[in-house]
């Protein structure tokens, strides 16, 4: 099962907004009064507005002899700002929004975007900085209005708007295995794109994998929509996995963002590896390294390169109780087998097949397939996982490398350089 964290500020909205900073307003003022004989003369209060800085209250000298002297003021005026910046475009969906107030403390910090629905976050301890703690929208519009006393008791404020960035394409992935899945020890991590990856070292960077035992493994792309992890040797057996896909906000290229952030924890079943020698017509199954089963078998004819088992370490992709198999070019259509385990995009499987009973365990005459008596068949399909890998010797022909599970034909070091970073 995939989990996909979706968050509630994603829909889209208008994102129409100029690049400017915010500034605290502070109002100030000074007041004396002078008297003579024949007059009486007012200071009227001035009201103040400081358009890139919070400015103090002026102070200043009487203007006669015996006038009263202004009043200090207590101290500098608080002053609020904000990342990002008011009418800031384009903003980093994952950067956390941080409204920061110095020479004061907030009374009150709102980040609402243009549904009116709230960002969640909190205040530090002296309540001097906030800071989101949530992702935001893609191409939405938001509004933040903080409001803060100054060290001198007066107070400070700061309204203003900034939009996010707004993709041409937003591009799910999936991940497999599983959640709570259980396969052998050759099944790799495979992260899948629905549309090509541009930048794959943005998406490589975005992925990690835990393990609860150290293992030495590496990212490498097969192609521009897919992505794997294995491990240098088979997966240690009965190790805990759990993969972290943070994609959400990632830039792919292209103007392509990731849809969502993906996770999945599985674990290692135990260690069974299938061989198959093809000239010897015998499969045999280990488990934690020893001989456990040994089964007469019929693998591709020897002499035809199409036609063979091809050499290479493969692994079980899928078990099916009943499969129907179909191949005109070779006469036969709608051909139903029992207990088959495909372990190739390239059409092979190891399945039953009682119509070649007389050539199992003495001649190689099927098109491709590993074929068994049918009570041997269903005795492996019983006891495969998923993951398990099998490995081919002794044939004419190896496997070609066109499988989406094709990991274990390449070798160590050809496999590190498929990596993006």
């Amino acid at each position: 099962m995939r989990f996909e964290k979706n968050f509630h500020n994603s829909a889209n909205g208008d994102n129409d907004v100029d690049a400017n900073t915010g500034i605290a307003r502070v109002e100030t003022g000074r007041a004396a009064i002078a008297r003579s004989v024949d007059r009486r003369r007012v200071l009227k209060v001035a009201a103040v507005t400081a358009p890139a800085v919070a400015l103090a209250a002026c102070t200043g000298d009487g203007d006669a002899a015996g006038d009263a002297p202004a009043t200090q003021d207590s101290g500098p005026a608080a002053s609020i700002t904000a990342q990002p910046k008011p009418d800031t475009t384009d903003v980093d969906v994952t950067a956390p929004v941080t409204l920061t107030v110095t020479e004061g403390t907030f009374d009150d910090v709102r980040v609402t975007n243009e549904d009116g629905e709230a960002v969640q976050g909190s205040l530090d301890e002296e309540r001097t900085e906030w800071v989101s703690g949530e992702p935001l929208g893609y191409g939405r519009t938001y509004t933040y209005a903080a409001k803060a006393t100054g060290s001198d008791g007066r107070k400070a404020s700061l309204d203003g708007t900034f939009g996010t960035v707004r993709p041409d394409a937003v591009v799910r992935a999936t991940l497999y295995p599983g959640d709570d899945a259980e396969v052998g020890v050759g099944q790799p991590v495979t992260v899948k794109f629905e549309a090509p990856v541009r930048d794959r070292a943005a998406a490589q960077r975005a992925l990690s994998v835990e393990t609860s035992t150290d293992v030495e493994g590496a990212w490498a792309w097969l192609n521009d929509q897919q992505v794997d992890w294995r491990p240098r040797e088979y997966w240690p057996a009965h190790t805990e996995v759990t993969v972290t896909a943070k994609l959400y906000g990632v830039h792919y290229g292209g103007g392509a963002y990731g849809k969502a952030d993906v996770t999945t924890s599985f674990r290692i079943g135990r260690n069974q590896v299938v061989t198959v020698h093809t000239p010897e017509h015998r499969m045999r199954v280990y488990r934690d390294g020893a001989e456990v089963a040994n089964y007469p078998c019929s693998n591709g004819k020897d002499a035809d390169p199409d036609l063979t088992t091809p050499n290479g370490t493969v692994i079980v992709m899928t078990k099916e109780p009943t499969s129907i198999f179909d191949n005109e070019e070779y006469g036969y259509t709608d051909l139903e087998k029992t207990w088959c385990c495909r372990i190739s995009n390239h059409g092979e499987y190891i399945h039953e097949n009682e119509e070649n009973a007389a050539n199992i365990g003495s001649a190689n005459t099927s098109h491709g397939c590993v074929n068994l008596r049918a009570a041997d068949a269903k005795a492996y399909f019983d006891s495969a996982m998923l993951g398990d890998p099998v490995e081919v010797t002794g044939s004419i022909a190896d496997f070609p490398t066109t499988s989406d599970v094709m990991d274990w034909l390449l070798d160590w070091e050809t496999w590190k350089s498929k990596s993006a970073l």
